[in-house]
């Protein structure tokens, strides 16, 4: 069986041809540039005889309902479900990742059970999901389905949000700037140059910061994570520096989760993060003006809540993904004092009740 021809195979979107039947593929800031029969970095996009293929259209490795506060999507919608979907394969390569098995998945290794974008969004509505997100593996090397399945998403009510590293195209971006509407962007180490070289093989995060202004542009509601790596991705200047762009860039107010480390992958032998650790970067983080500074994968944290930053009282109480108490009025004004904080959407009720709180 010839590669186009394997289930999940669909010729390309945001491709550009060459001489000698090469291509370049403007999908990613990686702009591969992709002789005859070879892959691009991300081992998901092909090319067969100067001709740009996806091998992973509606190659579904997961599709799931999730709390939004998994994704971390703390202000948006809060309360909600969306049905999660991913592939494998991806254009980082992240010796940390913890999803490594979907991710470092390319190539002729490639797996999932096939789903049509209809299919997608029939299972989000009777899974009682307001939305979709796009996750688990970076979402943009399964575009082609996510445009399909975000589109028709948006035709049936649900909303659209994306868990990504932040290095797909402007133009890209602009295409599906109209379904999408809201982004968690994912940094690692703090956004170090050097970091990212060593561990993700990515040469500059720059474009990520491009990105992230376009997608401001298109108005998605925005989350930043950072993943703190102990050793290696944890150095103060940079938690200073990605703070600071983040509060005059995005506003004070915009949500940022520092992410605890686990041993995965090619850093198995090395330790989690310890707890004072994140809690130093966070302060660091308060100090250059971010309002709401959350803490991941620390379960029972007290910077796992979110309070007024107007006078402090406790305004949402959660544990890990779930909220546990609610304390703002319906169009998210603190209940003491009255202020408006930085939400968007609606919200779809607390998670008391679960078995596992």
């Amino acid at each position: 069986m010839s590669i186009i021809d394997r289930p999940g195979a669909r010729l390309a979107r945001f491709w550009e041809s060459l001489e000698d039947k090469k291509v370049r593929c403007n999908l990613c800031h990686r702009r591969c540039i992709i002789v005859n029969h070879a892959y691009g970095a991300c081992g998901v996009r092909y090319n067969h005889e100067g001709k740009l293929y996806t091998l992973v259209y509606g190659l579904l490795t997961a599709a799931n309902p999730d709390p939004i506060e998994k994704k971390p999507l703390m202000h948006f919608n809060p309360g909600a479900y969306v049905f999660s979907i991913s592939t494998a394969g991806c254009n980082f390569f992240c010796k940390f990742c913890q999803n490594w098995v979907l991710s470092q998945t390319r190539r002729e290794r490639l797996f999932g059970e096939l789903f049509t974008p209809e299919e997608v969004v029939h299972q989000a509505i009777i899974n009682g999901c307001q939305g979709i997100s796009y996750t688990y593996n970076e979402p943009t090397i399964f575009y082609e389905f996510m445009y399909d399945v975000a589109r028709l998403a948006k035709k049936k009510g649900l909303f659209n949000t994306m868990v990504t590293n932040g290095y797909m195209t402007p133009e890209a971006i602009d295409e599906i700037g109209p379904y999408m509407d809201a982004a968690t962007v994912d940094f690692k180490g703090g956004g170090n140059k050097e970091f990212y070289k060593k561990f993700i093989g990515v040469l500059d995060p720059e474009p990520i910061f491009e990105s992230i202004l376009a997608m401001k542009e298109k108005e998605w509601w925005i989350e930043i994570t950072n993943l703190v790596v102990p050793e290696y991705g944890d150095k103060e200047d940079d938690m200073r520096r990605l703070s600071r762009w983040i509060v005059e860039n995005l506003g004070p107010e915009t949500p940022f989760h520092l992410l605890r480390f686990h041993p995965q992958y090619g850093l198995s032998d090395l330790y989690p993060t310890p707890i004072e650790t994140l809690e130093k970067l966070a302060k660091i983080a308060m100090e250059e003006g971010l309002k709401h500074v959350y803490l991941g994968n620390v379960w029972g944290h007290e910077l796992e809540n979110t309070y007024c930053p107007n006078c402090g009282a406790l305004v949402v109480k959660r544990r890990g993904f779930y909220i546990l108490e609610w304390n703002l009025t319906e169009d998210f004004r603190c209940k003491k004092c009255g202020y408006r904080l930085n939400f968007r959407g609606r919200f779809w009720g607390t998670h008391k009740g679960f078995f596992f709180i």
